[in-house]
């Protein structure tokens, strides 16, 4: 899986302010570089592939839809009717663009154009595992510092935004979870067992939750990222390997991937925003982007679909009050420009370069309303040179690592971040991916403490409490004469760092 995360490392964007609805019928058309509809050629030799149906959420439109669907060829693996989303598998080429002619219909899409297996992320770079000496080094180091953890001389991140001043006062609370919507999560690390519920985990892989026993974790060690999201939310402080930003809130996990390829499909998306609403999940955290497009285009019938399921989803969630976190991106890009380059996408089967308008074709989940996107800053509270960024765009930053430019004055002077991987093992990682689960574990401390907050305003707060640098003068990190991005925006609000960098110490005080 070690290929897919270097294609997708730079991967995700950071929203623009949008007045979605569910249906979002009323958006304008993108400009895209969609495939064209299959020919009736390639019908008659088309693939499974997984669609959603997309319907008005009443039960007898749902039932009526559903009838149309096996009509179409297709077969049904489970109908969310509180939202009016019907995840579908077919071989029928042209089963979408019949659907979209079936009365009750809103919209309609393949969420792939890889076939469907019976069987990325966005850290920017591959893990760099912890070896005996280095934890020997780190655990010497924290011994001289009271009531800290054997790795925790190394987490500079804990530090820069008083994580770990802020365990002292009020580590969280067990009435708070965090789902991670990820890669799974290894639930048996030493670190994360304490605080990991089984309860509220599952696996929704295929857009149906899988709630056996395990059934969240990892499918193989190389599936690492969601459970180094995990640790930096909430490693438990038991003496044992590294803290997290709340080590005292619970935290859960939903397994997102597709066994065959490691992709973020949109059903199981779905399936896991429904999962952590019903299952009273406060918190949710999301370092991907859906696959297979970066970007999803309103002009495209197949990309306004997975939006509208998407959107759905994230919504009912937040009407049952679960606040969303999601990574900004690791393209360095300007996500408030005009234009953006889009080579990446479809990105399980050939992907088509296109030109795309960050105001009309939507990151998902980043881009859909009430979410909060978190941009990337290292050692030095500076953003990271890999980290999207865009005034307006970003909400909020967090530590994400820098090991280019922002080295810590750590024992191992490692600009990355330390957290717990599978099997009992950590390494250090960086990007976006690891920002967002900073800002989710201070949102969670903010929660613990004003545990009646809807999600709009525990963002609000946890703006409002957020400390901006400003843009910098400069911001040519390699010394060679050109900047090498432009901030926008002043000292309350701008392009690099949104309202602030996150402060864990602000949260529990």
């Amino acid at each position: 899986m070690a290929h897919l995360r270097s294609r997708r490392r730079l991967a995700l964007a950071v929203p623009v302010v949008l007045s979605l609805t569910a249906s979002l019928g009323f958006l304008p058309a993108a400009a895209s570089a969609a495939p064209a509809t299959a020919t009736a050629e390639q019908a008659a030799d088309a693939p499974v592939l997984s669609y959603v149906v997309n319907t008005k959420a009443d039960h007898r439109t749902v039932a009526r839809v559903k009838k149309a669907v096996a009509a179409a060829d297709g077969e049904v693996v489970i109908a969310y009717e509180k939202i009016g989303v019907i995840v579908v598998r077919s071989a029928n080429a042209d089963f979408a663009k019949t659907l979209r002619t079936v009365p009750g219909v809103q919209s309609a899409g393949a969420t792939r154009t890889a076939p469907l297996s019976p069987a990325g992320t966005t850290d920017a770079g591959s893990a760099e595992y912890l070896t005996a000496a280095d934890a020997a080094k780190l655990t010497a180091a924290s011994a001289k510092t009271p009531d800290s953890e054997p790795l925790e001389a190394d987490q500079w991140d804990l530090r820069v935004i008083g994580a770990d001043k802020a365990a002292k006062i009020n580590p969280g609370s067990r009435n708070v979870t965090v789902a991670v919507i990820d890669t799974g999560v290894d639930d048996t690390h030493p670190d994360l067992a304490p605080n990991f519920s089984a309860a509220q985990s599952a696996n929704c892989f295929g857009g149906a939750p899988d709630t056996s026993p395990g059934a969240w974790r990892p499918y193989t060690a190389d599936d690492y990222h969601g459970t180094h999201v995990a640790g930096e939310i909430a490693a438990a402080r038991n003496g044992v390997g590294v803290a997290g930003v709340a080590p005292g809130v619970k935290v859960s996990a939903i397994n997102v991937t597709d066994p065959a390829n490691g992709l973020f499909y949109a059903e199981a998306v779905v399936c896991a925003f429904v999962f952590a609403a019903d299952h009273g999940v406060e918190i949710t955290n999301n370092s991907y982007y859906v696959d297979p497009w970066m970007y999803n285009c309103m002009d495209d019938p197949d990309q306004r679909a997975i939006v509208d399921a998407v959107n759905r989803a994230q919504l009912y969630a937040q009407r049952k009050g679960t606040l969303h976190f999601a990574s900004a991106g690791n393209s360095n890009h300007d996500l408030a420009s005009d234009a953006i380059d889009d080579a990446s996408s479809p990105n399980d089967t050939t992907p088509v370069p296109r030109t795309i308008d960050p105001s009309e074709c939507f990151d998902l989940p980043t881009q859909l309303p009430g979410v909060v996107t978190i941009s990337a800053t290292g050692s030095e509270n500076r953003k990271s040179y890999y980290s999207s960024y865009g005034n307006r765009v970003v909400d909020v930053a967090a530590p994400g690592g820098d090991s280019r430019y922002q080295l810590p004055d750590t024992p191992s002077k490692n600009g990355r971040i330390l957290s717990t991987m599978p099997n009992g093992q950590y390494a250090w990682l960086q990007g976006t991916s690891m920002a967002s689960p900073h800002a989710a574990g201070v949102a969670a401390l903010l929660k613990s403490k004003h545990p009646w907050l809807p999600p709009a305003a525990l963002q609000a707060l946890l703006k409002a409490q957020a400390n901006n640098p400003g843009c910098p003068a400069s911001y040519d990190q390699d010394g060679d004469g050109t900047q090498d991005a432009t901030c926008e925006g002043g000292r309350q609000v701008n392009g690099f760092y949104g309202h602030g960098i996150v402060d864990a110490l602000r949260a529990v005080k």
